[in-house]
């Protein structure tokens, strides 16, 4: 039975950065800020390519043909397209994670259960384990899907394309889907050869890759989204996309031409990622508690003296947005995100430390 209810922590950040002074809430990297206009400013000017789809391209970007390509209205709408296509009986998800992860499958009536990933990380056996103890209720509701971020929603952590194999093999064992929301994965100073600079579940068996234009590059206006995956599955999706809306044709345009221009638009984001990585692990080891993964400019931070809503509360009084951490079942800590430019997220973080002096 299909049933939606509150997605808590979307409701929560709806419109607050905009009005905060300092945002440090916002994960997707756009140190230009939010745009008014038409045209995102970082591809105001670039050229468009010629004679070329954007399945198409996604296809060159993944290595793979135009049929293992689905476009979403953005990763949100990716995940729901998903849920909606294959969630039935046991679907795991990790923990700590996203609340929407978990409220997708549970709105299109999948019964939802956790597995740990402990400081963030991602460990297959602990997969396998959780796998195992689900599928031996022997109710007739076996593990139907599997459900993981990389980087890791919301400490940062990052898997490398070995692990995710690892527990792929796993997930096919128990013939479950592994589904990978990557849009972090390219969050990193120092690119490799997977997409966009970072590692991919894509290609993996019984995988779903989910990727969009709105973190890494910045561009969430556009609402730009896509799975990658076994044709057969690919297949479904595409025919229960008839019953979401459809992606705008303009944001297909500049779609294209953000991915006709992916390398010099990756370059400046890593650029960004670098410097807003120092900055936040600066700031945490001078005034907070918290691990900052390598590369990341995103993770959990907490205080010796505060929990999550405190530390969010005092942090509000210096004009400053964090996220409390109980939005991603850690109510002990804050997530804390550098998108915005070097000169203001060092702004914002001294108003950060300013709030528990």
């Amino acid at each position: 039975m299909t049933g939606f209810s509150s997605i808590d922590y979307l409701e929560w950040i709806a419109g607050r950065p905009e009005r905060a002074t300092h945002d440090l809430a916002s994960s997707d990297l756009r140190p230009d800020g939010p745009s008014a206009g038409v045209v995102p400013p970082s591809l105001d000017g670039l050229p468009d390519p010629e004679g070329v789809t954007l399945e198409g391209q996604l296809a060159d970007v993944y290595d793979c043909s135009t049929g293992n390509v689905q476009v979403t209205a953005g990763a949100s709408h990716a995940n729901a397209l998903v849920a909606a296509t294959f969630a039935e009986g046991r679907v795991l998800v990790e923990s700590p994670g996203y609340e929407p992860l978990v409220a997708c499958p549970e709105a299109f009536g999948a019964r939802v259960e956790r597995f740990d990933r402990p400081d963030g990380n991602l460990d297959p056996t602990l997969v396998g384990e959780a796998l195992d103890d689900a599928n031996d209720a022997d109710d007739g509701n076996d593990v139907s899907a599997v459900v993981v971020t990389n980087r890791h929603n919301p400490t940062g952590k990052l898997a490398d394309r070995e692990t995710l194999a690892a527990v792929a093999d796993r997930v096919a064992a128990h013939d479950a889907l592994l589904v990978v929301d990557e849009v972090y994965a390219s969050y990193d100073p120092e690119a490799d050869d997977g997409p966009f600079g970072g590692p991919t579940a894509a290609g993996l068996p019984n995988t779903l890759a989910i990727g969009s234009l709105t973190k890494f590059l910045g561009l969430g206006d556009l609402r730009i989204g896509w799975v990658v995956g076994p044709t057969d599955r690919i297949e479904r999706l595409a025919t229960a996309a008839w019953y979401f809306p459809v992606v705008a044709g303009p944001s297909r345009a500049l779609a294209r031409r953000a991915l006709a221009n992916r390398d010099a638009l990756a370059d400046h984001a890593r650029d960004l990622c670098a410097r807003n990585h120092d900055l936040l692990a600066e700031a945490v080891a001078a005034s907070f508690d918290g691990e900052v993964p390598d590369g990341s400019p995103y993770a959990l931070v907490g205080h010796p003296d505060h929990d999550g809503d405190e530390l969010a509360a005092r942090a509000a009084e210096e004009g400053v947005l964090v996220v409390p951490g109980r939005f991603f079942e850690r109510p002990d800590a804050v997530r804390v995100s550098l998108g915005g430019h070097p000169d203001e997220m060092r702004e914002a973080l001294a108003a950060f430390a300013a709030s528990v002096e």
